[in-house]
C-alpha cells in the first residue's frame, strides 16, 4: 500500500515537473488587477477630462484625441512593466527564471498579433476611422491571449475569449466602445488577477 502511495507521489511530482517546463507559471494576479486600474484610469481620463468618446466609426483625430492617444501609450508602457516587475518577483521566489524556451514562445504567440492590430490601428487613425480603434484593440488583444494561453494558465484562453466578445461587441456598438474598452482592459483584468491570485499564489 505505502510502495503506491510512492508511486502516486512520484507520478504526481513529475507531472508537476513537466507542466513547470511547458508552460509560464510565473504570471502574477497583482499584476493583472494593477493593469486593469490603470485601464480603468486611462479610460476616465479620456472620457472625463479630454472629452473623448467615439460615437461613430468616422472620428476627427482633433488636438484633443492625441492626448487621449499619449495617455493610452502611457497606460500600455506602465502596465507592460508591472506585468515583467511582478512576474520576475514571481519567478525569483519560485527559483526559477523569468526568460527561459516557454516565456520566449509565449511573448512571440502574443508578439504577432499585438504588433498586426497596432500596425491596423495606425491606418485607422491616419484614414479617421477612430471609432473602430477600441473594437480593434480589443479583438487583437484577445486574439493574443488565446494564442499565448497554450503556455501559460488556462484562464488565460478565458480572459481572450471575453476580450474577442467585447471587441465584437464594441464594433456592433460604436457609440459604447469606450466603455466596453474600459471593461475588457480594466473590469476583465481585475476580476481575472484576483482570480489568479487566490488560485495560484495565496
Amino acid at each position: 500500500m505505502k510502495q503506491e502511495k510512492d508511486y502516486v507521489k512520484d507520478i504526481a511530482e513529475i507531472r508537476s515537473m513537466m507542466e513547470r517546463s511547458s508552460k509560464f507559471l510565473s504570471l502574477s494576479g497583482w499584476a493583472g488587477i494593477l493593469v486593469g486600474i490603470y485601464a480603468l484610469l486611462g479610460s476616465y481620463i479620456a472620457r472625463y477630462i479630454f472629452s473623448f468618446n467615439p460615437d461613430e466609426i468616422v472620428y476627427s483625430t482633433s488636438p484633443g484625441f492625441w492626448k487621449v492617444a499619449f495617455v493610452a501609450i502611457a497606460v500600455f508602457v506602465v502596465a507592460l512593466v508591472t506585468a515583467v516587475a511582478l512576474s520576475y518577483g514571481n519567478a525569483t521566489k519560485r527559483g526559477e527564471k523569468l526568460w527561459t524556451a516557454t516565456s520566449r514562445q509565449l511573448a512571440i504567440s502574443m508578439a504577432v498579433p499585438l504588433i498586426a492590430g497596432a500596425l491596423l490601428s495606425f491606418v485607422l487613425i491616419s484614414k479617421d476611422l477612430i471609432g473602430l480603434i477600441a473594437p480593434i484593440t480589443l479583438l487583437f488583444y484577445g486574439l493574443a491571449l488565446f494564442d499565448a494561453s497554450k503556455f501559460t494558465y488556462t484562464v488565460v484562453k478565458v480572459l481572450g475569449l471575453v476580450e474577442i466578445a467585447l471587441g465584437l461587441l464594441a464594433a456592433c456598438f460604436i457609440e459604447h466602445g469606450l466603455l466596453l474598452w474600459a471593461v475588457g482592459f480594466g473590469v476583465a483584468h481585475i476580476i481575472y488577477g484576483i482570480y489568479v491570485y487566490y488560485r495560484y499564489e495565496r
